[in-house]
């Protein structure tokens, strides 16, 4: 993408979206950096970085938590490294380690888990690991940011040395205080410090007598403090001793920062990539902020944004628990340029700014509050024209400066371009000017460029309605409260409203009229023919919502009824198995019954053996051979069965004894004539319709939108 004017940036608000990305940045460079983001300057680029800050925000929600990346700032270290003999302080050399080992950490983070965060894994493929940096700092400085004893051979023996004399410092001391002390030279405090170096307290009348050099007296002068002899010797030689430490640690740190010298090409390289990853973070928050994410990539020239939010708005509006509308915009080869109309305030600038917004945000590398199916492409230049930019410095009215605007288009405008003009053809005679804005918006569709425009202009308005791959779009309105819905409504031109509106607002309806006298006819029926139209369709939305609501509860009710249907054939199967069964018992017990009665007739039994082996065996040639686990499945249903006809015969004979018991019923109602024509109802409905025909004791009822057949006797009069 070639570089754009700040201008555009500013149109579509780009610097405020920075502004608050910056604020998720954890350090100073990483601040900095997020101020200068920009669109990218080819899609390779940019898909590396949208699929980067994806595979960031995804982080948040796994377990494997990407660490950290937070860094001093390097940067005087490297104007140090490039002076020759130049050595770095202590904490410089913290800092470089410290940087370090963050990168050696994220890089082998990355590698390993390089299945989940490709991207972030390729970004850093390029750095190289070095595990010598932070090892040769850690071998001179500790964690405390001392010089380690054994950082050289000279350095340790000279602190050897150094260990040894304070042993002695403090042993004389000590002997010449407990000497001093005896001879009652000493004041009650018997010591101090000066200096850092412990010194007697001795009672100036005593001063003389007390061998050592004297550092300082009391306010009062009845204190002298006296460093003894013996110990001021040995300070001596420990001063010398810690100027050869000292000259010793700058040599040290001195071979250190020429250790560091060759690589500060590659140091300098691990503080770009911790940026780089700070602004990575810094997006991904922000994304999780507004809810953004990567859509689909198109190969084709598209742009379909479903859901689309405003960023701005929608995290002031969560702020303050407002609510934001989203929008849904296509852009395709067959309908590159939409011409959105309406009423003002009806949110045609915010839908235009949302589209161009959300675009240079996704050619920045931040992701953008979309549904995941939303379709993007890549445009070369994005060109706006929002605002009144009258200008006093060079004496430019809104006009002019649009009509320089539409020059720069006019020379930049390929079927790569997404063009973006609010009001168009605004700040001049709207004939003369509508005319002009005309034949350049001709122009832009000869060109195959995509662009929003929003219009007042009729001529607009049919030009987008005459070319098949322009479309009119408006900003819905409530017909009835002239409120905006702030939902765009693709495929129909806007009304103004401008009369509406007027009169909502108080102005006189006689001068509303007059107005309408001066102006022409046709202009007047072509607003209200669209004022009609959206009215029109804003019933038909709100039936079709109605109808569709109704379709749902019939599914609903449809479901519900199917199931209870296979439920009661469930039932009546088992009801039937088990009248089946009740019977063949029947039948068998009649059968038994006639043996039982031979028997008691002729008393023989061989016969009645006989027979009743003859009928056991006839049953069971009619059983089926089943397994356990089945007959002992059939006996259970069998005996739920049983029990559910049970309980339901119980129940019928208790509703007989009440009927009974109960008091006779009331008259029937009279019966009513029904004839075609009627205003009815239902027995348990409240939709009110007209009979159209009666036929075999059933009639057609006319509700409207729809007409059904229904049985007389479930229809009554309506009041």
């Amino acid at each position: 993408m070639g570089h754009l004017p700040k201008k555009t940036l500013e149109d579509l608000e780009f610097f405020r979206v920075t502004d608050q990305i910056t604020d998720f940045a954890i350090t100073p460079m990483g601040k900095s950096a997020c101020q200068t983001l920009v669109p990218l300057p080819d899609q390779e680029t940019l898909f590396k970085e949208l699929h980067a800050v994806s595979e960031y925000l995804a982080s948040f929600a796994n377990d494997n938590r990407i660490p950290n990346h937070g860094f001093e700032d390097l940067s005087p270290a490297f104007q140090l490294l490039k002076i020759e003999n130049s050595v770095l302080e202590i904490t410089a050399f913290r800092n470089i380690a410290t940087a370090s080992l963050t990168v050696n950490t994220l890089l082998k983070f990355l590698y390993k888990f390089k299945t989940y965060y490709p991207s972030l894994y390729q970004l850093g493929s390029q750095v190289e690991v070095n595990k010598e940096i932070k090892k040769e700092i850690d071998n001179v400085i500790d964690s405390f940011g001392e010089i380690r004893d054994n950082a050289s051979d000279s350095l340790y023996i000279l602190r050897k040395q150094i260990q040894g004399l304070k042993g002695k410092i403090a042993q004389s001391f000590n002997k010449a205080l407990s000497h001093y002390q005896n001879l009652d030279y000493l004041d009650d405090i018997r010591e101090s410090v000066v200096e850092n170096k412990r010194v007697l307290a001795v009672k100036a009348m005593h001063r003389r007598k007390v061998k050592g050099g004297i550092m300082g007296s009391s306010k009062t002068g009845s204190i002298v403090f006296i460093e003894p002899e013996a110990t001021l010797n040995f300070s001596r030689e420990l001063q010398n001793l810690v100027f050869e430490e000292m000259e010793e640690i700058k040599k040290i740190l001195s071979q250190l920062t020429d250790f560091l010298r060759p690589l500060l090409g590659l140091i300098k390289s691990y503080q770009r990539y911790l940026i780089h990853i700070d602004t990575i973070f810094a997006r991904a928050r922000y994304a999780q902020v507004i809810n953004g994410l990567l859509p689909i990539f198109s190969d084709h020239q598209e742009l379909e944004l479903k859901n689309a939010y405003h960023p701005l708005l929608y995290r002031t509006h969560k702020l303050e628990d407002k609510k934001t509308f989203p929008q849904d915009i296509h852009l395709h080869p067959k309908s590159r340029i939409v011409v959105i109309s309406g009423p003002n305030a009806g949110g045609k600038s915010i839908t235009l700014k949302t589209v161009g917004l959300l675009q240079l945000m996704l050619q920045s590398g931040i992701l953008i509050p979309v549904h995941e199916k939303s379709r993007v492409c890549w445009f070369d230049s994005i060109l706006t024209d929002i605002g009144d930019n009258q200008s006093i410095e060079n004496h430019l009215s809104t006009y002019s400066y649009r009509l320089k605007n539409m020059k720069s288009f006019l020379r930049k405008c390929d079927d790569k371009t997404l063009f973006l003009i609010d009001e168009f053809g605004t700040g001049s005679d709207p004939e003369l000017g509508g005319a002009l804005a005309e034949v350049i918006l001709e122009d832009f569709y000869e060109r195959k460029s995509f662009g929003l425009i929003t219009t007042h202009y009729a001529n607009l308005k049919l030009l987008a309605d005459e070319q098949p791959a322009m479309v009119n779009a408006n900003m819905q309105f409530d017909d009835k409260t002239l409120e905006p819905v702030f939902k765009l409504i693709l495929g129909e031109a806007g009304s103004s409203f401008t009369f509406e509106v007027a009169q909502k607002n108080g102005i006189p309806f006689s001068l509303i009229n007059r107005a309408k006298k001066k102006i022409e006819r046709g202009k007047v029926r072509f607003d209200a023919t669209i004022a009609r139209m959206q009215k029109e369709r804003h019933k038909m939305a709100k039936t079709g919502k109605s109808l569709k609501e109704k379709e749902n509860k019939f599914e609903n009710e449809s479901e519900r009824l199917e199931k209870l249907n296979e439920k009661l054939k469930s039932k009546l199967v088992n009801y039937q198995e088990l009248f089946d069964h009740n019977q063949r018992m029947i039948v068998l017990g009649n059968k038994l019954n006639d043996l039982a009665e031979r028997f008691f007739q002729n008393n023989k039994k061989r016969p009645l053996i006989a027979e009743i082996l003859r009928l056991v065996e006839s049953e069971n040639a009619k059983r089926k051979r089943k397994t356990l686990a089945q007959a002992k499945k059939d006996r259970k249903v069998k005996k739920e069965v049983a029990k559910d006809v049970s309980q339901k015969l119980v129940n019928i004979r208790k509703e007989k004894k009440k009927k009974k018991t109960t008091s006779p019923l009331p008259p029937p109602k009279a019966l009513v004539v029904l004839k075609v024509g009627d205003k009815v109802r239902m027995l348990d409905g409240k939709s009110v319709g007209s009979i159209d025909s009666i036929e075999k004791q059933k009639a057609i009822v006319n509700y409207g939108l729809f007409t059904t057949q229904v049985s007389l006797d479930q229809l009554e009069i309506a009041n």
